[in-house]
Formats: structure tokens, sequence, C-alpha cells
């Protein structure tokens, strides 16, 4: 018998976000998923799990509600902040082209509608 104490084989923190971040790569997404949870169980600020976990998000509401967790984390971090601005970017942009969409459609019913006023009221009141 050994006075030494056993090794504890559960792999600890860095070693577990190594695992995730190995299984994202591998497109093993649950599996990362569970890994990075059990790390922001017992540190809700990791930076690095926090990202992960944004790249992982499975809507774009739940990515950016990671993008925000990681600012509130580290305000500085660019890459959250770029991924955000895009976010908002490509939804303004989206947004416009349905007003201008709108706009165009509009813009044709007011001429189609002077048309015909002008087709079925003015002209025949010319020619009499």
């Amino acid at each position: 018998m050994s006075n030494m104490p056993a090794k504890n084989d559960t792999p600890n923190r860095e070693e577990l976000l190594h695992l995730a971040i190995n299984a994202a790569r591998a497109n093993n997404r649950d599996g990362a998923r569970v890994m990075f949870t059990q790390i922001l169980s017992e540190d809700r600020k990791n930076e690095r799990a926090l990202m992960w976990m944004a790249k992982l998000a499975e809507g774009k509401n739940e990515r950016k509600q990671w993008l925000i967790k990681v600012l509130e984390v580290n305000p500085n971090n660019e890459t959250a902040r770029s991924a955000l601005r895009k976010m908002d970017y490509k939804s303004s942009a989206s947004d416009n082209r349905t007003l201008l969409i709108f706009g165009v459609i509009a813009g044709i019913m007011i001429v189609l509608a002077i048309v015909l006023f002008v087709g079925l009221f003015v002209l025949p009141g010319l020619n009499a």
C-alpha cells in the first residue's frame, strides 16, 4: 500500500476547456456545449468559454446573449464587440431593404392610381 494519494482522473477546468475546444473544432457541438456549460457552472466569467458558447449558439438571439456576457466580463473584447456590430449592421441592412421594397411598391401603386384616375375621369371629360 502506498501513502501517495490517488490521482484524480477528472480533468481540471483548463483541461476541460481544451477538450471542449477540440470537440467544437471537430464539429461535436453538443459535446462541446456540455463541457463549456460545465466550465461556466464553475466559473461564470470564463471569457474563452463564453466566446465559444457564442460560436456554438443555435440562433442569432442566443449568440447575441453570449456576446453580451463576454462584454460584461471584458468590455475590451474587440472580437465580441465586432461580432455584435456585424449582427446589428446585418439586422439594420435587412430592415432598410424591407423599407426600400415597401417604398418602391407604394410608389408604383400611387403612380398606377394616378394613371387610372386620369384615364377614367380626366380624359373622358376633355373629349366632351
